[in-house]
């Protein structure tokens, strides 16, 4: 089975970006120069409670994304409380011209005006907003009924309890990296709790994105655009080419490590990549399977067997610099065990 063909097309991505429309600083036009400057062919623009359709700058060799960033604290008048969790959702659209409003709250809606709020269709969440698990749920699911694909972010940012998270269902995939959280606490990497969910059998995918809002100059240490994304593997970027390519969890996270080619047949993976040092197929935190040169020196290439006992695996590749790509998992039927 192929996943990755060395032929197949790879769109760069960053699914999760904020401009002016919110507490960004740089318009939606200044967003696409400067990511399609830098090769990306994928942008969604997702400001804080304010769903617009920027399908108008799309073209045909650059594919901006519906979509928009909900969030629910624990507040009514959503006051942010640096020692509090909070959980941040992103809602992308399925079709481009989807901008209907889910839980429409006039006191989280900080940014879009409210008469233009109001003039959005409204999917309704029964009561106001908290921050309680159930209200959650039912948020995330009337965001499904209305069209959106959900994807979890910066959960190491919002400091939820990760028991809280593995209850959640309806995510299409976790932000395993995000710079805009990194650039603040040095530590957004979070494969440990995709890990955990996989273990209690949320089969999601995960990806890669800046939440970038651009209060650094691109030339700063702490700039927060460019620093990870989502590789799409798409023959074009078309709008229902892209997101099919999500719902079906064909795309990997990436800091700066490409995957070329990934070839399963029966139990045995083959793996082609730019430089690496090191290849791990994870099984659960405590097996894995490691592939590196004992004197560091960098490979291009692997093959690797699956072990009889693993009920699923997925695939880091980690580069001398520490940049990676993370794959997501894939079960045994899937790969026709």
């Amino acid at each position: 089975m192929y996943f990755i063909r060395p032929e197949d097309c790879q769109l760069k991505a960053n699914l999760h970006s904020h401009s002016v429309l919110s507490d960004g600083k740089l318009t939606p036009e200044e967003l696409v120069s400067a990511y399609k400057e830098r090769e990306y062919s994928v942008l969604a623009i997702t400001d804080h409670e304010a769903p617009y359709d920027h399908s108008v700058l799309s073209t045909s060799d650059f594919l901006l994304i519906t979509g928009y960033e909900v969030y629910i604290r624990n507040s009514p008048t959503c006051a942010f409380d640096v020692f509090k969790p909070e959980i941040h959702l992103n809602l992308l659209a399925r079709e481009p011209h989807n901008t209907t409003f889910i839980g429409y709250d006039p006191n989280y809606c900080k940014y879009m005006p409210h008469d233009v709020a109001r003039t959005r269709k409204m999917g309704e969440v029964p009561g106001s907003r908290s921050y309680t698990k159930e209200y959650i749920q039912r948020f995330i699911n009337i965001a499904r009924e209305n069209g959106y694909l959900i994807s979890y972010n910066h959960p190491c940012w919002s400091m939820e309890n990760p028991g809280d998270i593995l209850e959640y269902e309806g995510f299409f995939s976790l932000e395993v990296f995000n710079t805009g959280s990194m650039m603040i606490n040095g530590y957004e990497n979070n494969m440990a709790l995709y890990d955990q969910l996989l273990r209690r059998g949320r089969r999601i995918f995960c990806h890669g994105a800046d939440d970038n809002h651009n209060k650094k100059p691109f030339d700063d240490l702490l700039c927060d655009s460019f620093g990870a994304w989502t590789m799409i593997l798409a023959d074009k970027p078309d709008y229902d080419v892209v997101i099919t390519a999500l719902e079906q969890g064909r795309f990997y996270a990436s800091t700066g490590v490409r995957i070329n080619a990934f070839e399963t047949e029966g139990k045995h993976v083959h793996m082609e990549f730019s430089p690496a040092q090191r290849v791990i197929m994870h099984i659960s935190p405590k097996r894995s399977v490691n592939v590196y040169q004992p004197d560091g020196k960098a490979f291009t290439s692997c093959d690797m067997e699956i072990p009889d006992e693993a009920p699923y695996v997925y695939f880091s590749v980690i580069a001398s610099d520490g940049s990676r790509a993370e794959m997501r998992a894939f079960t045994r039927k899937e790969l026709g065990i």
